[in-house]
């Protein structure tokens, strides 16, 4: 805990517990589905159209960035034409042919 020094209340700081292998694998199942997703599209394209920085985006298809926020998702996946439960099922543990549930 750390101490306030203008209020003298002790405050518990948030942490960052590390992602397990599998969280880091499904990350980066999610970053592939997306560039494959992506497409002749430009990252800046998409980033816009999803109103997220190109950055941000190059973090996820990267795998730089394993656990984004849901509305992030939400938005890559409308501005994608790509369902959520599509993109769950490719990204799900051990999931085999993401490819294929994805062109469903």
């Amino acid at each position: 805990m750390l101490p306030n020094t203008y209020t003298g209340i002790s405050i518990t700081g948030m942490v960052r517990v590390p992602l397990s292998p599998q969280e880091r694998q499904r990350g980066e199942r999610f970053g592939i589905l997306l560039r494959r997703a992506r497409g002749d599209r430009s990252m800046v394209d998409v980033a816009a159209a999803a109103g997220v920085s190109a950055e941000t985006l190059r973090k996820i298809e990267t795998g730089r960035a394993p656990t984004p926020a849901f509305f992030t998702v939400a938005a890559l996946a409308h501005a994608l034409h790509l369902s959520l439960d599509d993109l769950a099922a490719a990204c799900a543990e051990g999931a085999e042919g993401g490819e294929q549930a994805m062109s469903a």
